[in-house]
């Protein structure tokens, strides 16, 4: 038995676990997998998945070209957990285990198409250079009242005033205080998952909380926001409330992001490259910032993954819209913050909450890995409110997607097959949207056209 299975062995004979969910991320980032009794965990060998459900669309379909992607005939991965996300399930009636699980072909290889494998992969060119990225993502999401009719907009819950938000309440103490129940729940799940979840604020929306993360290694963290977005929508549920990572579920409300900060240190020292010895920007850091806006073009798709997601990605609402970078400025996408040379950083402001972690950490650090190899040079930083400036990335997904195989290296970096896979899926997700008419349609075009 290797120190793996043994490892899992013993943490769930310690917690007296009766029951294991196997999970694995899928193109979305929601779970899949398996639940398995423990005493059967571990004596009836590695679990399997059908490959299939890497490329099933957010409805459950499959595309046209489905087969060209996976075998014919809907052969079987391997599953082998990774005893490092081992986590209880707080919310669970019986003692529950939840491990993340890294997908492998019959053959024995990392599956090009699991977004686990994607990330690691980019890490894995870090790791070459003898470097290692550190993230912290900022999640925002919204809690709603229950919607049981999908044509009802959303509306805001009742805080324990009994009263609905109708106003602009950033930062706001007692605004958080309305679901003091939820926040308390919500944190002594996470803390039971060791989340490394740090500070909670009141966003700008209605009822629209944002966590930060405290900062570490990119898998880890992608599999902390992954397990996070479970344990928020698991915790609303408690209170009868709906909670959303919709990018933008509300026409009057801002937008939801995950902002990822991230810096880079010398794996031996721990010498963050982005400053120099005199604590000014690095020559590194530059690049980096001039890779993140020559490929976001190409890679939005990852950081907008839905057709809700480029609502948000609209001018005037806080999102960023074209591809400006600047010192401590919030309406650029690429914001450096203040701080002292040991942490410098750059945030990438272009996700939205409904990202897969996985392939959003995986585009932004490809991105600045990209800039530092090529050398590129950035644009001076931007003065002034940069949302103001003309729109330099794509409006919907279909356009977003037209752009994902645009680069030599993106593909080198992210393999053929995993983005046409990915393009083929969204795709079929964006023509099944575009068949549906809308009330805007029939409110002014029906009778005026």
């Amino acid at each position: 038995m290797d120190t793996d299975t043994q490892a899992i062995k013993d943490w769930l004979k310690q917690h007296q676990i009766s029951e294991v969910e196997c999970l694995v991320p899928d193109i979305t980032g929601n779970a899949r997998g398996k639940f398995i009794p423990a005493n059967q965990f571990l004596s009836r060998g590695e679990p399997r998945l059908p490959e299939s459900i890497m490329i099933q669309t957010v409805t459950g379909e499959y595309s046209d070209e489905h087969w060209e992607f996976v075998e014919p005939t809907d052969a079987d991965m391997i599953l082998k957990p990774d005893a490092g996300t081992i986590r209880l399930v707080p919310w669970a009636r019986e003692p529950t285990a939840q491990i993340i699980h890294d997908c492998f072909t019959m053959d024995g290889e990392a599956h090009p198409l699991a977004t686990r494998n994607v990330l690691r992969k980019v890490l894995a060119l870090y790791e070459d250079l003898g470097l290692t990225p550190v993230v912290a993502p900022e999640v925002e999401f919204y809690l709603v009242s229950k919607n049981l009719d999908p044509d009802n907009e959303l509306t805001p819950p009742k805080g324990r005033s009994g009263r609905s938000e109708s106003s602009r309440l950033s930062y706001s103490i007692d605004a958080v205080s309305e679901f003091e129940d939820f926040v308390e729940d919500m944190y002594e799940y996470a803390e039971a998952q060791e989340l490394r979840v740090d500070a909670l604020i009141h966003e700008n929306g209605a009822a629209q909380m944002e966590i930060n993360f405290e900062h570490g290694d990119p898998l880890s963290l992608a599999d902390q926001v992954f397990t996070f977005k479970r344990t928020v929508r698991e915790t609303a549920h408690k209170y009868s409330m709906y909670a959303t990572f919709m990018a933008k579920p509300m026409q009057r409300e801002p937008g939801s992001a995950m902002h990822i900060h991230q810096s880079l240190v010398r794996s031996d020292s721990g010498e963050n490259i982005f400053a120099d010895n005199k604590g000014a920007h690095s020559a590194a850091f530059l690049s980096y910032i001039a890779g993140l806006q020559k490929y976001t073009p190409q890679l939005i798709s990852l950081y907008a993954p839905n057709v809700n997601s480029y609502r948000r990605l609209a001018p005037d609402i806080s999102a960023p819209i074209n591809l400006n970078w600047g010192l401590d400025n919030r309406t650029t996408a690429f914001r450096v913050p203040q701080s002292d040379a040991a942490a410098t950083r750059v945030e990438n402001r272009f996700p939205g909450a409904d990202v897969n972690p996985y392939l959003a950490f995986a585009a932004t650090l490809a991105s600045g890995y990209l800039g530092m190899q090529k050398k590129l040079k950035p644009t001076r930083p931007h003065q002034g409110t940069a949302n103001l400036d003309e729109v330099e990335v794509a409006r919907t997904l279909e356009e977003g997607l037209r752009h994902l195989q645009d680069s030599p290296e993106v593909k080198e970096v992210f393999g053929e097959l995993f983005l046409r896979a990915y393009a083929a899926v969204k795709l079929d997700e964006f023509e099944e949207f575009n068949r549906v008419i809308s009330s805007w349609e029939r409110e002014y075009l029906l009778l005026q056209v």
